[in-house]
C-alpha cells in the first residue's frame, strides 16, 4: 500500500505558479497585482472598482454540520469543490479567510485545506501572510490607546471611565489578559481602570474590514465604532476623538484581498478572518463581490456549523452586502455522524450503521435550517478510508428523506477529480433558479425578538433567557435608531445548544444571554450567551508545543 503523504508534505511537493500568472487566469493585469514574494499578491483598489459594473457569477456557501473531533474537512471541501468546477470548465474562485495565530498555537494547528484539495502557500498563510491581521491589531489598539490619551489630557468628550466599552486585542489565545486593572503606577500613567483584552478575530476592526465595500466605507464604519458614554449615557464615538483617519491609513493595504493558488493552480482569494463562533464567521464582502465579478462560480466558507456560520452569512454578510447565494453545500462525515451517534473517537475505525443513522439526526438539523432561507442545498459526504458502503449509503438514505440529495467526495485524495459529481451537481442547483433567498427576519423586527427567532428557529431552543440590565440595553440601542441591525450570536460551535457536550439535534434547550455589544461601525449587535469567551484559552497541550524548525529550515508540526 502506498505511503499516505501528510497535508504539509504535498503542501511543500506543489508546483505552484508565480502569481501573476495566477492572476492573468482572471483578467487582473500585472500591475493591479501588488505581489508579497512570487507566490502571493494583493489586487488593487483602483482595478477592483473598475469592475463594478459586470455581471455576476453563481455564489456557492460551503457550511457544515457541528463541528467533533473526527473531523469534517469543510475548507478542504471548498478548495476542492473550488477545484473540482474549474475542472469541469468553468471559471471558478475559492474565496475563504485567513487563518488566526490563536487556534494555530492553541487547539486546531493549521488551516488551509487538506491532502490534494489546498490554498498554498500553506505555512505562510497560517503565520504572518500578507501583514492584514497585524494591520487589524494595530488599528484597533491606536483606538484603545487614543482614548485613554483623551482621558489623560483632560477629556474634552466628557467620557464617563466607567463606561468605556473599548477593549483591546491580540492574535493570540491568552487567558490571563481576558479581565485587566490597565493604567497602574501613578498620576503619570493615566486613571486606573478595569479593562481586557480579545482575540483579535473578535475585534469589531476585523468585522468592519471584512464587511466594507471600500476605503471611503471602512473610514465612515471606522469612524461610527462606540467607545464609550459619557455621564448622561449618549455614546462616544471614535470619530469623535478624531481616531478613524489614522486607522484607516493602518488598514490601507489590509483592505485590498490577497491572491493565491490552489495546489492546482487555480485561483483563491484569501482576506480577513472573524470566527464564527464569536464573530460573524465569513471572509471579506470585497474580495467574494470582487470574484463574483471576475469569475462564473465564487466558493466560499462560512466558519464552523451552519448554525452559526451559514446562518450569519445569510443574516449579515448577505443582507449588508446585497449578495444572493444561488446554492449551499452541507459537508459531513461518516465519522462525525457516528461520534453524534454516541460512538466515542476511538471506536470511530469499526463500522456501526446504526449509529451513523442515529447521528444523522445533526445533519438533517442543518439541512432543513438551510432551507429555511430559500437556499437550494446538497450535501458532500467528504470521504475517509474508514468509511464502509453500508454507512455511505446510510448517510445518502438519510439525506434522501429531506428532499436533498448526498454526493460522496474524494477530494482529499485524488483533488478535482474525486469531486466532479459534486461540481455538477452544484452547477445544476446553481442553474436551476430554485434559489429564493431571503433572511430569517426582517430589518425592523425588535432587537431582542431576533436572538429568539435565531434560537427557536435555527437552536429549535425552547426559551431565551436575559437579565433585565440586558433587555433594558437592548431597547436603549432600540431608542438610539440600532434596531434595525441584524444579531450575531456568539454561542458555541460544538452544538446547537450553549453546552459543548450535547450533541445531535436538541430541542426544548435554554439560551442564557449573558452579555450583549453594540458594533455600530460593523453594523451588528453581538449577543454573547452561555459560557463563551472573547479571549479564547490554550489547552493544557498546546499545539504549539509540537511546532519547530527542523534540520532544512522547514516548519514542522504546524498542520
Amino acid at each position: 500500500m502506498a505511503e499516505v503523504k501528510s497535508d504539509i508534505e504535498i503542501a511543500r511537493a506543489a508546483k505552484k505558479r508565480p502569481i501573476l500568472e495566477i492572476g492573468e487566469k482572471l483578467g487582473i493585469p500585472p500591475e493591479h497585482l501588488l505581489p508579497y514574494g512570487h507566490d502571493k499578491a494583493k489586487i488593487g483598489a483602483e482595478f477592483i472598482a473598475a469592475q463594478k459594473d459586470r455581471k455576476n457569477g453563481k455564489l456557492i456557501l460551503v457550511t457544515a454540520i457541528n463541528p467533533t473531533p473526527a473531523g469534517e474537512g469543510k475548507t478542504t471541501t471548498t478548495v476542492g469543490l473550488g477545484d473540482g468546477l474549474n475542472r469541469i470548465g468553468k471559471r471558478a474562485v475559492t474565496c475563504i479567510r485567513e487563518a488566526s495565530l490563536g487556534p494555530c498555537f492553541g487547539v486546531k494547528g493549521g488551516a488551509a485545506g487538506g491532502g490534494y484539495a489546498q490554498v498554498v502557500p500553506m505555512e505562510d498563510m497560517n503565520l504572518h501572510f500578507t501583514g492584514d491581521f497585524h494591520a487589524i491589531t494595530s488599528a484597533h489598539n491606536l483606538l484603545a490607546a487614543l482614548i485613554d490619551n483623551h482621558i489623560y489630557w483632560g477629556n474634552e468628550q466628557n467620557i464617563d471611565i466607567r463606561r468605556i466599552a473599548w477593549r483591546r486585542v491580540m492574535d493570540m489565545n491568552d487567558r490571563a489578559l481576558r479581565q485587566i486593572v490597565g493604567s497602574l503606577g501613578g498620576v503619570a500613567n493615566g486613571y486606573p481602570r478595569e479593562t481586557g483584552f480579545d482575540i483579535t478575530v473578535a475585534s469589531e476592526v476585523m468585522a468592519i474590514l471584512c464587511l466594507s465595500t471600500d476605503l471611503k466605507d471602512l473610514e465612515k464604519r471606522l469612524g461610527s465604532i462606540i467607545i464609550g458614554y459619557r455621564r448622561d449615557k449618549s455614546p462616544v464615538f471614535a470619530r469623535d476623538i478624531k481616531a478613524d483617519g489614522a486607522m484607516t491609513v493602518l488598514l490601507k493595504d489590509a483592505m485590498q484581498p490577497n491572491l493565491v493558488q490552489t495546489l492546482e493552480n487555480n485561483p483563491a482569494f484569501v482576506h480577513g478572518g472573524p470566527f464564527a463562533n464569536i464573530a460573524h464567521g465569513c471572509n471579506s464582502v470585497i474580495a467574494t463581490t470582487t470574484a463574483l465579478k471576475l469569475a462564473d462560480y465564487v466558493v466560499t466558507e462560512a466558519g464552523f456549523g451552519a448554525d452559526l456560520g451559514a446562518e450569519k452569512f445569510f443574516d449579515i454578510k448577505c443582507r449588508k452586502a446585497g449578495l444572493k447565494p444561488d446554492a449551499a453545500v452541507i459537508v459531513a462525515t461518516v465519522r462525525a455522524m457516528k461520534m453524534n451517534g454516541g460512538v466515542k473517537k476511538d471506536d470511530l475505525g469499526r463500522e456501526n450503521v446504526e449509529a451513523v443513522r442515529k447521528g444523522c439526526a445533526n445533519l438533517g438539523r442543518h439541512v432543513q435550517n438551510v432551507k429555511k432561507f430559500g437556499v437550494p442545498v446538497v450535501v458532500a459526504i467528504n470521504h475517509f478510508t474508514s468509511d464502509t458502503d453500508a454507512e455511505i449509503r446510510a448517510v445518502k438514505d438519510f439525506v434522501a428523506t429531506l428532499g436533498a440529495e448526498a454526493i460522496l467526495c474524494k477530494h482529499w485524495a485524488l483533488g478535482s477529480a474525486g469531486i466532479e459529481e459534486l461540481a455538477r451537481k452544484v452547477v445544476d442547483l446553481a442553474e436551476s433558479g430554485l434559489s429564493q433567498f431571503s433572511p430569517l427576519y426582517p430589518d425592523e423586527m425588535p432587537l431582542f425578538q431576533k436572538i429568539e427567532t435565531i434560537a427557536k428557529n435555527i437552536y429549535h431552543a425552547g426559551e431565551v433567557i436575559a437579565d433585565k440590565t440586558v433587555r433594558d440595553q437592548l431597547r436603549v440601542w432600540e431608542e438610539q435608531g440600532y434596531g434595525n441591525l441584524p444579531v450575531c450570536m456568539a454561542k458555541t460551535q460544538y452544538s446547537f445548544s450553549t453546552d459543548p457536550n450535547l450533541r445531535g439535534a436538541p430541542t426544548g434547550h435554554t439560551v442564557p444571554v449573558r452579555e450583549v455589544r453594540l458594533s455600530a461601525g460593523a453594523g451588528f449587535v453581538v449577543v454573547i450567551t452561555g459560557e463563551i469567551m472573547t479571549m479564547p484559552g490554550l489547552p493544557k497541550v498546546p499545539s504549539s508545543e509540537k511546532i519547530f524548525l527542523n534540520d532544512e529550515g522547514y516548519i514542522e508540526g504546524l498542520f
